[in-house]
């Protein structure tokens, strides 16, 4: 049994995780009310120093979870919460002052100074791990604290531990956020992620929004009301639905780190576009889908975790991650069934990975995810460039990175290419070029 650690950065990102380890808990308890007493639950967990795994996992285990914010606010409420019990109070470290919503801050500064204890609070999660397998991030990319402190995070990974897959889930700013200087922190932080992540899932702010007014159970005429506990809970579903083939038995298990080695042929080119389905929350009344119906639903563009339809783009590999009552017949099925419609590259036409688990998510029959790599990511990529782009070129707001030691306009100019090279790369790739740094492929005679 492999194990992963969470970091968790900023407001964004630990509210994620809060949503996550509640989720994580209730559905590896669930489990083990079936009979069931293998050791799934260590993948993210593991036992804590006061006496033997009872009954009430919540009261014996721990959390292998790093917490990082430059406030106290979230985390403190965290730890007034049911899961307190679950976070090691050593493994927590917060600021007062924030980061500004300025990644400079967080990055360069907050980074730098606070490098050697959450390098301490990473290595002492890692080597209470007998194989560590993965580092998730979780992070926000329009603050200063997730967008920052998190990518330097980020890089202090790969450079300790650079053998160690880095899995990063980056929630990007929609285009009426209330934080006008997301653009900046968007763009730099990407350059940080195209760098040093070995796959980034991004989920954008304005399609989790809207996922939650059609499905979830506030519904459009209560729009008024936090939507963000909603949203929350789908990022968390979501990665636990990812990571259940490699806790859980099944016919076809996927480890973690395969999606990068089935999904990514060019290494920078490692974001991936995400759906889920069904997309029912807690007290909803949906009806319960056909099998040949879930398969549909999660091409479709409403059930994707980005603004993009990925079936009028070109597909480089597609993975679907199935559990519950599906059977490889099923699958097998509605992939040759949905093949003709979508539009895979002509040197990857079988580019598919499957996976099927056997435990289905709690209160489901059944749940489907679709990676994809897939180039209608690049209009997300457009549209950020743009926003950057208009605040750029007035020099908006740049005194204020600009002040932070080490920042320069040249970190802004190198960012800026770097997404800009993405976006090309994948345009290459819908045209059928190959994008710019894909090495050549020498076969001997």
């Amino acid at each position: 049994m492999t194990q992963s650690v969470v970091i968790q950065v900023g407001q964004c990102g630990n509210q994620i995780g809060c949503r996550f380890w509640d989720l994580a808990l209730q559905e590896h308890a669930q489990y083990r009310k079936r009979g069931s007493r293998d050791d799934s639950w260590n993948s993210f967990f593991m036992q804590s120093k006061s006496g033997n795994l009872s009954d009430n996992l919540s009261e014996s285990i721990k959390a292998r979870a790093v917490l990082v914010d430059m406030e106290e606010g979230v985390i403190n409420q965290l730890l007034k919460g049911p899961l307190a019990k679950l976070l090691d109070q050593k493994q927590l470290l917060t600021d007062v002052s924030g980061a500004g919503n300025n990644w400079a801050t967080g990055h360069l500064h907050f980074g730098a100074q606070y490098r050697e204890r959450i390098e301490e609070c990473v290595r002492r999660a890692a080597e209470q791990c007998d194989c560590l397998q993965c580092f998730f991030l979780f992070h926000s990319m329009g603050g200063g604290t997730g967008s920052g402190v998190g990518t330097s995070i980020l890089s202090m990974l790969q450079d300790n531990y650079p053998d160690i897959y880095r899995f990063v889930t980056a929630v990007y700013p929609s285009a009426d956020d209330d934080v006008v200087t997301s653009p900046y922190n968007a763009v730099l932080a990407m350059n940080q992620l195209t760098e040093h992540a070995d796959c980034v899932l991004p989920f954008e702010n304005q399609a989790l929004m809207d996922i939650t007014m059609k499905f979830g159970k506030e519904g459009k005429d209560k729009a008024d009301k936090n939507p963000y506990d909603s949203m929350n809970d789908i990022v968390g579903k979501m990665l636990l639905n990812i990571t259940s083939s490699s806790r859980f038995e099944g016919a076809l298990n996927v480890d973690i780190n395969e999606i990068t080695t089935n999904l990514v042929p060019f290494p920078k080119l490692h974001y991936l576009v995400s759906s889920q389905t069904p997309l029912v929350q807690d007290g909803s009344s949906m009806p319960l889908r056909r099998l040949d119906q879930l398969f549909t639903d999660v091409f479709l563009r409403e059930h994707q975790m980005i603004k993009a339809d990925p079936r009028n783009s070109m597909y480089l590999s597609c993975a679907l991650m199935c559990r519950g009552k599906i059977e490889l017949s099923d699958l097998r099925r509605n992939i040759d069934r949905l093949r003709p419609s979508l539009n895979f590259i002509h040197w990857n036409t079988d580019g598919w990975k499957t996976g099927l688990c056997s435990v289905a998510p709690v209160g489901q029959q059944q749940a489907l995810v679709a990676l994809s790599n897939n180039t209608c990511i690049r209009h997300s990529m457009q549209n950020l460039k743009d926003r950057f782009v208009k605040l750029y070129r007035r020099k908006a707001h740049i005194h204020h990175y600009t002040s932070v030691d080490g920042m320069d306009n040249e970190i802004f100019s190198q960012s800026l290419e770097s997404l800009s090279t993405l976006i090309q790369d994948y345009t290459n790739l819908e045209t059928g070029n190959l994008p710019s740094n894909a090495a050549p492929i020498i076969i001997a005679d």
